[in-house]
């Protein structure tokens, strides 16, 4: 799969991570809504950057992310400061057992929704004909 087609999966992945998190902040389950936002988020960074760079990585640690991040040039940079925010509940919203507050869960939300619009910005859609993944 050539870096374009795996931006456009990631792209896809964000996008539908992203709408899982809304509706579960909308149902009232914030670990379920900032641990889909952080989902969101790491594959909106993968898809900036396989456009961007060519090429993402896929590190254990996902704080290692943000400096990726920081190398996809300009709009990169300046997203990494939010991806930094979007990663920190993740250890608690996936793994702890203090549950998330709506209000965190809300930020983590919007994090990931600034992320996965910038990333379908960058990412160019599919020509007609050509395959979207």
């Amino acid at each position: 799969m050539n870096p374009l087609q795996a931006a456009r999966g990631h792209l896809a992945k964000a996008q539908e991570f992203l709408a899982e998190a809304k509706s579960a902040l909308a149902n009232g389950h914030p670990n379920a809504a900032t641990s889909n936002a952080v989902i969101a988020g790491i594959n909106a960074k993968d898809a900036i950057c396989l456009v961007l760079v060519g090429e993402t990585s896929k590190a254990d640690d996902h704080r290692q992310a943000v400096g990726e991040l920081k190398r996809a040039g300009k709009i990169g940079a300046d997203l990494a400061v939010t991806l930094d925010r979007l990663l920190k509940p993740k250890t608690k919203s996936q793994y702890q057992s203090l549950s998330m507050v709506m209000k965190d869960a809300e930020s983590a939300v919007n994090q990931a929704g600034r992320l996965v619009e910038e990333a379908g910005h960058v990412v160019p859609a599919a020509e007609p004909g050509e395959p979207s993944r």
